[in-house]
């Protein structure tokens, strides 16, 4: 199966939109939820696991495994897929949103109001070729370049992969942010001319930026939509605050193609979500809802379940009431409170598993309402 989109209902109510991404790896439905899984594995899950869950895209961060184990080892296993034994689909990201994050901060930092240099240090030099950063494994000087980005991407074979771009910081001057710009363009160009020569059945995403500059935001999707990328990422530094990124979003989104599929980089908390879907956005990645899960925190219809409260020492009900994941129909809240408390990983296993399994339905849900003019 080659990759194509797939648009099959716009909503008469709002921009939301369903579709399908079809992979070598299968299909993906749109909107959907795409689970981060850094180092080829969603954190305390097996991929076993995760293919019961129902997740239909993973994201793999190429950082990570260039450093460790190599790219070149997982393609000597036959591929990231064959490696990690998943056989649903897979994206990869160039590796330069994790060195250019030790540098400035990510994304949900600056939400936050976090996004100052905070370990510039990892990153020493950023010119015309590439970024020459050291290795928070070793500290050994690694050069990632357009072109060996998109060769360790080849390497792990994923069905979705992204050109080397710059992030720079919120805080950045605008002469700055321009010349930032101009250079991203030129290393994404340069990515898909690396790609072009050996397409390996994998599709290319550009990365839109421009800060929150909606003019510059215009000038990235001029420009990259004129070249042939099979899809479009939303990324870079939108803003301090939520209501600033959803401004600057709704501004980008008018400037994409229709006929083709878009994704929001490290974005995917249910408030975003919820916002961004009827503006078109058709996947969402974020470490948000396993993070939470580690942090003994439940996602449910009725809001957020805290596992160690003590009220929940004596619930004998199901973690969430209706809910159909193995967590929910095998074992109690109490149950789940006892191994929080016990400082047991089972509980952080139990807790992914449902809140995966909540992502999953949430999307599902969103589509329907979809279909039904509702959103």
């Amino acid at each position: 199966m080659t990759f194509r989109f797939e648009l099959i209902h716009t909503s008469t109510t709002s921009k939301a939109r369903i579709g399908k991404i079809y992979t070598p790896h299968g299909i993906i439905d749109t909107p959907n939820f795409v689970g981060v899984g850094t180092n080829g594995t969603i954190k305390a899950l097996d991929n076993q696991a995760v293919h019961e869950i129902g997740l239909q895209l993973m994201f793999c961060n190429t950082y990570h495994l260039l450093l460790q184990p190599g790219t070149s080892i997982v393609k000597q296993a036959g591929g990231l897929h064959s490696f990690i034994n998943r056989s649903l689909p897979i994206i990869t990201d160039s590796g330069g949103f994790q060195v250019f994050s030790l540098a400035y901060g990510s994304i949900a930092d600056e939400l936050k109001g976090k996004g100052t240099k905070k370990q510039a240090g990892h990153v020493l030099k950023i010119s015309e070729e590439g970024v020459i950063f050291r290795s928070y494994r070793d500290g050994q000087k690694v050069l990632l370049t357009p072109e060996s980005s998109i060769e360790a991407q080849k390497d792990l074979g994923a069905d979705i992969i992204i050109p080397l771009d710059e992030l720079p910081p919120y805080h950045i001057e605008k002469n700055a942010l321009e010349a930032s710009l101009a250079r991203t363009h030129r290393w994404e160009e340069r990515s898909l001319h690396t790609h072009l020569k050996n397409p390996n059945n994998q599709a290319i995403y550009a990365v839109i930026h421009g800060g929150i500059d909606a003019i510059l935001r215009e000038k990235s999707c001029c420009y990259l939509t004129k070249l042939p990328f099979d899809g479009f990422a939303i990324g870079g530094s939108m803003g301090r605050t939520k209501q600033e990124m959803f401004e600057v979003l709704r501004s980008t989104m008018s400037h994409l193609p229709l006929e083709k599929p878009n994704h929001l980089l490290g974005i995917g908390d249910l408030t975003s979500i919820e916002m961004c879907v009827p503006m078109g956005i058709d996947t969402f990645d974020s470490s948000y809802p396993t993070r939470a899960a580690r942090h003994g925190i439940l996602l449910t219809q009725e809001g957020h379940v805290k596992i160690g409260r003590n009220s929940h020492a004596h619930m004998f009900s199901p973690p969430e009431k209706n809910c159909s994941c193995s967590t929910c129909t095998r074992f109690s809240l109490a149950y789940l409170h006892h191994l929080f408390k016990a400082k047991e990983a089972t509980c952080m296993i139990l807790a992914t598993i449902h809140n995966l399994h909540f992502m999953v339905q949430l999307m599902q849900n969103y589509r329907t309402k979809i279909l039904h003019n509702d959103i």
